[in-house]
C-alpha cells in the first residue's frame, strides 16, 4: 500500500480487486466472515488486516483508515451518507498466523523479532496495533554521530553503540534485526509483521523478496498532517501504520522502538509535546542530520533512565526510534509558568493553521491559545517570535520575495493577459542586479470594469509592516451599488511628490483615460502637486479634485483645537444647499473670525457638498479606500509576493459574488441596484405626505411642501430641485418623486444611468482566470531585484509606529484624559501649564 500526500494506492503482484456488497448495519465480525467466504481464505492459517481509503476534510485527499472493530466499520460505512458515495475502497492484507519465514503472503515478508522490554506484546489480530517493529540498529555509517562539521557529539553512553554497528554486513546467520535493517536500507521499507517474541531464528529470505521489482515504500508512515492544531499530537506515524504500538497522544503514553517519523523536526516536535504534557524536561545529547539523542534533564541528579535515540533511514528523510527507555522516574517538585521545551519553533507549528485563517493574530491571542492547549504561560516575545517564524514558514522570506515578485507577475499575466505591471528600479554596481524602488499593478478585469463605474476614484496610502518599510498606494472606484471597486495598487518607498505623481501617471497612461473623474483624497502635498501638474493629465477639466471631509475637519481641529467649530465645519461641508452652508459659515465667523478666514482661503467646491456640482455623488470621505486598507491589514505585514497574491484572490472573490448578484437581478428584470431600490423606497414613502402645487405643466414646475412645512421648487424639465439632493446624489429626491406622482410621470427616468443593473453587471462581468502552478510560469530573464537595505527595519520586536497620530485616532465614546489639578480635559497634571505656580 503506497501513501502519497494526496492519495492511497496499492501496488503488488498479488493484488486482487473484487466487489463486495455490505449492509449498512454490518458489524466487524460479519464483515470479516463475509471477506473470508468471498475470498476463500483459510481463517485458521491467515489473519486479515483491513484499511479503507478514507477522505480527509481538506480537499481531495485520502489516507488509510484501519478497520478493526464495530466503531471503525460504522465510521467507514457512514461515508456513504456524509460524502454521497456508493462504493468504498477497502484494502485487505493477508498475514500468516503460523509458519516459517521462507514464505511471503500478499507481498509481506514475515520476521521473528527480538523482545521490546519497554512495550508489552499484544496479541496479533486485526486491529491497528497488531504488530511491532524490531529494534533497529544504526544504518552503518561512520558519521552517524557527527554533526555537519564532522565533530563528534555523542556522549559516552552512546559512543559504544555507534562503534558497535560501524560495519554492518548482511549475514544469513546474523541476528534478525540487523538483517532486517540492511534490507530496509536496500528496499526503502518492506512491510514487517511480528508474530512471536523470539530472536533465535535465522532468516533465509527468498530471492523474490529482494528483487528490484518489489514494492518500494510499501508501508511507509503517512506524512504528518499539521493543517489543524489538534493534529500536533499525531506527529508520529499515524494509527493505521501496522507495525507501530501507537498511543493516542502522549497522555500517559510512551514512545516505542520502531516508531517512524516523517522528518527529524517532526520527531523533535513530538518529543517536545511529550515533555510538555508529562511536565518533564529533556536535553539534547547529540544532534546531526542522521542522529538525534535525547535524555532526561535530571538523569544524573535523580538517575532517571528516560532516553531516546533515533536515526535516519538511509536515503530518506525518515527518522526511526531504534532505542528508547521510558517513562520518566523523576518528579518535578514544582511547575514553572513556562516550559523549556515550549519554544518558539513549537509555537510556530501550533499557530500555522490559525495564521492561515487570520493574518492579524496578535501575540496576546497566541499566548491564550498556548495556555488553552498546554496550560503554560509563554512570554510575549516568545509568542511574537513564534508568529514571525510561522509567517516565514507559510509565506516565505521577505528578502527573497522581492526577487520572486517579477516571476509572480509573469505567472499572473500568463493566465490573465492584459494586466498592467510597471516597475521602477535603481541600478547598482553589481552585474544583472537592481534595487527595488516601486512597482505598480492593475488587473485587466478592474481596468475593464472601471469604465462602467461611477466617475469617482478614491486614492490613499497605507504603511507596510513587514521586514521592509514602504507604502502601499491604492486607487478605488465605486460601483452602482455603492460598493468599493479596487482599481490599482502600487508599492513605493514612501508617500512623496514623486511617488504620488508616478502612481497617478501610471493610472492615467495605462489604466483609464476617462475624462471628468472626481478624485477624492486627503491634502497630502504630493497629491496636491500631482493633481495640479498639467503634464500628468489630472488637471481640470480632465478630472476634478475633492478633499476628504474627515481629513479636512481634522486639519481644522489641529489648527484651532475647538470641537464646537469642528462640528460646525462638518455641518457646513455636508449642507446640500448654499443657504444652509452660508448659515453655518456665518456662525463660525461669529465665534472665530480667524477660522472663517482659514476656511474661505480654500475653494468651497473642494470641500463643501453644496458647491460640488454633483461630481462626488455624495461621497465625502476616502472611506472606500480605508475599508480596503483594513481588509489588507494583516497582509501588509507579509512578504510582498503574498500581498500581491492576496489582492488577486480578493478581487476575484469580489467579482464572482457581485457578478452573480448582477446576473440574478438581470434575470428577474430588476432595473436598479439594491442600494438604489432601498433609497427610492424610502423616498417614495416620504413623498406620500407632501403637498404639491402645479405652476407650469409644460416645464413641469411645482411647488412642494413637506410635512415639516418646508417648501421647495421642483423643475422636472431641468431635473432639479432647490433641496439640491437630486443633483448631488444622482437620484430623484422625495420632492421630485411627489411631483412625478402628481403628473403620473415615471420618476425612475431621473435616476443616473450608473445605478442601472445593466451597468452594475458590466462592471463585474470580466473574469479572472486561475494562476497556473509555479513550475508552469514563464522564465524571468531580467535583472535580479533586491530590496533596498535602507528600507529594512532595524532591530527585533514590534515595529515602531510611523503614523502621524491626530484627533482622528481618538475613538468615540472614550473620555479624554482629565487633569488632576485643574480638573480640565485634554491634559494631565504633569503637562499642566500653571503647575509651577501652585
Amino acid at each position: 500500500m503506497l501513501r502519497s500526500k494526496t492519495d492511497v494506492t496499492y501496488e503488488g503482484r498479488k493484488a486482487v480487486i473484487a466487489p463486495i456488497d455490505i449492509p449498512v448495519e454490518c458489524t466487524f465480525e460479519e464483515l470479516i466472515s463475509l471477506i473470508y467466504s468471498r475470498t476463500n481464505i483459510d481463517k485458521r492459517r491467515f489473519r486479515l488486516l483491513l484499511n479503507c481509503k478514507y477522505p480527509l476534510s481538506n480537499g481531495n485527499r485520502f489516507q488509510p483508515f484501519p478497520i478493526w472493530d464495530d466503531s471503525s466499520v460504522r465510521r467507514m460505512l457512514n461515508l456513504v451518507n456524509s460524502i454521497a458515495i456508493d462504493e468504498i475502497e477497502l484494502f485487505i492484507e493477508v498475514v500468516r498466523v503460523k509458519g516459517l519465514l521462507n514464505q511471503s503472503v500478499g507481498g509481506h515478508v514475515d520476521f521473528f523479532v527480538c523482545d521490546n522490554h519497554n512495550v508489552a506484546h499484544p496479541d496479533y489480530g486485526c486491529g491497528p496495533n497488531s504488530s511491532q517493529v524490531p529494534d533497529f540498529g544504526p544504518n552503518g555509517d561512520d558519521d552517524d554521530c557527527n554533526d555537519e562539521e564532522g565533530n563528534i557529539e555523542c556522549d559516552e553512553d552512546f559512543d559504544d553503540e555507534c562503534n558497535e554497528y560501524a560495519d554492518v554486513e548482511v549475514d544469513e546467520h546474523a541476528s534478525t534485526f540487523r538483517n532486517f535493517k540492511q534490507i530496509l536500507e536496500n528496499e526503502h521499507g518492506i512491510y514487517v509483521s511480528a508474530q512471536v517474541p523470539s530472536c533465535d531464528v535465522s532468516n533465509h529470505l527468498d530471492d523474490e523478496t529482494l528483487d528490484e521489482s518489489s514494492p518500494v515504500n510499501y508501508h511507509l508512515p503517512p506524512t504528518p498532517q499539521f493543517e489543524h492544531v489538534e493534529n500536533l499530537d499525531n506527529a508520529v506515524a499515524s494509527a493505521w501504520t501496522p507495525w507501530v504500538q501507537h498511543t493516542s497522544g502522549y497522555s500517559g503514553g510512551e514512545f516505542v522502538i520502531g516508531q517512524v517519523f516523517n522528518s527529524k523536526s517532526d520527531l523533535q516536535d513530538a518529543a517536545k509535546i511529550y515533555s510538555i504534557k508529562s511536565h518533564q524536561k529533556f536535553i539534547v545529547v547529540a544532534s546531526s542530520k542522521k542522529l538525534l539523542v535525547l535524555r532526561c534533564k535530571k538523569a544524573e541528579e535523580c538517575h532517571c533512565p528516560w532516553k531516546l535515540r533515533a536515526m535516519v533511514v538511509k536515503d530518506t528523510s525518515l527518522f526511526f526510534i531504534n532505542k528508547y527507555t521510558g517513562p520518566h522516574t523523576c518528579v518535578n517538585p514544582c511547575l514553572n509558568r513556562d516550559h523549556h521545551q515550549l519554544d518558539s519553533n513549537l509555537v510556530a507549528t501550533h499557530i500555522k493553521s490559525l495564521l492561515k485563517a487570520q493574518f492579524t493574530l496578535t501575540p496576546a491571542a497566541i499566548q491564550a491559545s498556548v495556555i488553552e492547549k498546554w496550560g503554560y504561560q509563554i512570554s510575549y516575545k516568545k509568542a511574537l517570535d513564534g508568529k514571525h517564524k510561522a509567517l516565514r514558514q507559510l509565506f516565505g522570506d521577505f528578502s527573497q520575495s522581492y526577487t520572486e515578485l517579477p516571476r509572480l507577475f509573469l505567472g499572473i499575466k500568463q493566465s490573465n493577459p492584459g494586466c498592467v505591471v510597471i516597475w521602477k528600479t535603481c541600478e547598482i554596481n553589481m552585474p544583472n542586479t537592481e534595487i527595488f524602488q516601486r512597482v505598480f499593478w492593475s488587473f485587466k478585469p478592474s481596468i475593464e470594469g472601471f469604465e462602467h463605474c461611477r466617475p469617482i476614484m478614491s486614492i490613499d496610502g497605507t504603511h507596510l509592516y513587514g521586514k521592509y518599510r514602504g507604502k502601499l498606494l491604492i486607487a478605488m472606484g465605486c460601483d452602482g451599488n455603492n460598493q468599493l471597486f479596487p482599481l490599482a495598487f502600487a508599492i513605493t518607498e514612501g508617500e512623496n511628490t514623486d511617488s504620488w505623481g508616478w502612481f497617478l501617471a501610471c493610472i492615467r497612461n495605462r489604466v483609464t483615460k476617462r475624462m471628468g473623474i472626481c478624485i477624492i483624497s486627503d491634502k497630502h502635498p504630493g497629491i496636491m502637486a500631482a493633481m495640479s501638474d498639467p503634464h500628468l493629465g489630472w488637471a481640470a477639466p480632465s478630472s476634478y479634485h475633492r478633499i476628504c471631509m474627515r481629513h479636512f475637519a481634522s486639519n481644522f481641529m489641529t489648527r484651532f483645537k475647538d470641537k464646537v467649530l469642528k462640528n460646525l465645519v462638518c455641518r457646513a461641508a455636508l449642507a446640500t444647499t448654499v443657504r444652509k452652508f452660508n448659515k453655518h459659515m456665518n456662525t463660525i465667523g461669529r465665534i472665530n473670525s480667524e477660522a472663517l478666514q482659514w476656511l474661505e482661503a480654500i475653494p468651497f467646491h473642494i470641500w463643501a457638498l453644496s458647491h460640488d456640482g454633483g461630481r462626488r455623488y455624495g461621497l465625502m470621505t476616502t472611506n472606500i479606500s480605508k475599508v480596503f486598507n483594513s481588509v489588507l491589514k494583516g497582509a501588509r505585514s507579509l512578504p510582498v509576493t503574498t500581498l500581491v497574491q492576496l489582492t488577486f484572490f480578493l478581487l476575484n472573490g469580489y467579482f464572482v459574488a457581485r457578478r452573480e448578484l448582477g446576473g440574478n437581478r438581470l434575470a428577474f428584470d430588476e432595473q436598479f441596484t439594491p442600494y438604489v431600490d432601498a433609497m427610492l423606497k424610502g423616498r417614495v414613502v416620504k413623498a406620500g405626505s407632501m403637498e404639491i402645487v402645479l405652476y407650469d405643466h409644460v416645464k413641469g414646475l411645482f411647488h412642494v411642501k413637506s410635512r415639516r412645512g418646508r417648501t421647495h421648487r421642483v423643475n422636472l424639465h431641468e431635473k432639479n430641485c432647490t433641496c439640491g439632493k437630486t443633483l448631488i446624489y444622482g437620484l430623484p429626491c422625495s420632492h421630485m418623486i411627489a411631483a412625478c406622482q402628481h403628473r403620473c410621470v415615471d420618476f425612475r427616468l431621473f435616476v443616473d444611468g450608473h445605478y442601472s443593473t445593466r451597468l452594475f453587471y458590466d462592471t463585474w462581468a470580466s473574469l479572472f482566470h486561475p494562476i497556473l502552478n509555479e513550475d508552469e510560469w514563464p522564465l524571468y530573464d531580467g535583472p535580479t531585484i533586491v530590496p533596498p537595505a535602507s528600507m529594512q527595519r532595524m532591530g527585533t520586536g514590534r515595529p515602531r509606529s510611523t503614523r502621524l497620530h491626530n484627533e482622528m485616532d481618538d475613538r468615540e465614546g472614550i473620555t479624554s484624559i482629565t487633569c488632576g489639578l485643574c480638573k480640565q480635559l485634554g491634559h494631565n497634571r504633569r503637562s499642566y501649564k500653571n503647575r509651577n505656580q501652585l
